[in-house]
């Protein structure tokens, strides 16, 4: 999921996310902020697949192929931003990356 390719929407609900985290991050550390993202967010999407199963059994017989799609995302969405942030290294940081 390129950056450029994202909806004007999508990326003001990802910014707003990221400005609730960025305001946490100076009373707490980025590392307990990152945590409680991540914590949300399987929470989040495991509600949601909840709430599109008619029933428990529904829901456990895409328990396999939830995991699999959102780990995957998420993989891929980290491997972009991961390299992003290493080719902005100085950019972002203000520090040398040498």
């Amino acid at each position: 999921m390129s950056g450029k390719s994202l909806s004007p929407a999508f990326r003001a609900r990802a910014d707003e996310v990221i400005d609730i985290a960025n305001r946490q991050s100076q009373t707490v550390s980025a590392g307990q902020v990152s945590a409680s993202l991540m914590y949300a967010t399987a929470r989040f999407n495991a509600f949601q697949v909840a709430a599109t199963a008619e029933t428990t059994h529904d829901m456990a017989a895409e328990r396999d192929n939830a995991i699999e799609y959102f780990t995957a995302q998420y993989r891929k969405m980290f491997e972009d931003h991961f390299d992003e942030c290493m080719a902005n290294f100085e950019r972002y940081t203000g520090r040398e990356g040498g």
